[in-house]
């Protein structure tokens, strides 16, 4: 029984070794020939060889009709390549997060509200697109967990990773060749990696900076208690990650990203003792989003005749 034991043992040994042979083979084909790719030949784009198929080739004309969208994950290549002949040669790259926002609000506030915010910015801009917003940020400890990690559903990056990933998108962009390349952040905890990958990215003929103006809730809870919207002094008195602002803007996006309806049944529709109203919410957000772009505008002017991101100064 052993000796059987000892040949079946190395039979299984034996076909383990050819499994593992062939799937390195059949890896390093398919790895050789991602890395080969399309060479650059100065005429072949849209992930193909131009030799092989016209709608490879960068001097191709679009079949389609204009887009009219910012976000470039809604465009084809042909689409992004004519928005940059008429002009459009500048990127905002916009980071949220996945984190807790009180008992009331999904996981994914900032990812919604940079998705208002960014379009508005570029439309106002007029030469910008807007990159897919990146989801994840650099929330806090994960292990032992601190802060937001604590809670359920949230994703943290560290700091490398984060600054990384940014760093990378930036690049990809450079070598598209945009011009001009603009951080943003709905988060706090996505500063430092995005100051990093400005310092990093900046220059050799494209303008790349980190806009702290954007992230200035500050200003917009100001501005709703001049106007009457909110009571002065009630920013974050509930002692909740949200406030006012945020959840007047998510009800104005979509009332069940705030389960609205739900709080209205069990009278928790309000937030620092002030009451979202329905009716108002789409005024309010038009204000807070123009307050919010033109913020980020002046802060985008800094840079360009800084020629690089602008710190913010301390407090």
């Amino acid at each position: 029984m052993g000796t059987a034991l000892t040949e079946k043992g190395i039979s299984t040994m034996n076909a383990i070794a050819q499994f593992a042979l062939a799937a390195s083979l059949v890896l390093g084909v398919t790895s050789g020939a991602l890395a080969q790719g399309t060479p650059d030949d100065g005429k072949s784009a849209g992930g193909g060889d131009c030799a092989k198929n016209a709608y490879n080739c960068i001097a191709t004309a679009n079949l389609l009709p204009k887009n009219d969208t910012v976000w470039m994950e809604d465009m084809t290549w042909m689409d992004v390549r004519d928005a940059m002949k008429a002009g459009k040669t500048t990127v905002i790259i916009a980071t949220g997060g996945i984190e807790p926002n009180g008992p009331w609000i999904k996981l994914g506030k900032h990812n919604w509200i940079l998705t208002k915010n960014c379009e508005a910015l570029a439309r106002k801009m007029g030469n910008a697109l807007c990159a897919p917003v990146v989801k994840f940020s650099r929330e806090m400890q994960i292990e032992p967990r601190v802060g937001h990690m604590l809670s359920a559903g949230t994703i943290s990056l560290e700091e490398s990773t984060y600054e990384a990933l940014m760093t990378d998108i930036v690049r990809s962009y450079k070598a598209n060749g945009f011009k001009q390349i603009f951080l943003i952040s709905d988060s706090g905890g996505n500063e430092k990696g995005m100051t990093a990958a400005a310092a990093k990215t900046n220059g050799n003929g494209t303008l790349v900076a980190w806009i702290p103006e954007y992230y200035d809730y500050a200003s917009v809870h100001a501005m709703l208690v001049e106007k009457g919207y909110a009571k002065k002094g009630s920013q974050g008195s509930e002692a909740l990650h949200d406030d006012f602002a945020i959840s007047t803007e998510l009800l104005a996006i979509d009332p069940k990203t705030i389960n609205f309806e739900e709080r209205q049944k069990i009278g928790k529709a309000t937030i620092d003792g002030n009451t979202l109203d329905k009716a108002k919410a789409d005024a309010i957000t038009k204000e807070i989003t123009e307050l919010r772009v033109n913020k980020t505008l002046e802060g985008i002017k800094k840079a360009v005749a800084a020629g690089g991101t602008v710190p913010p100064k301390a407090k």
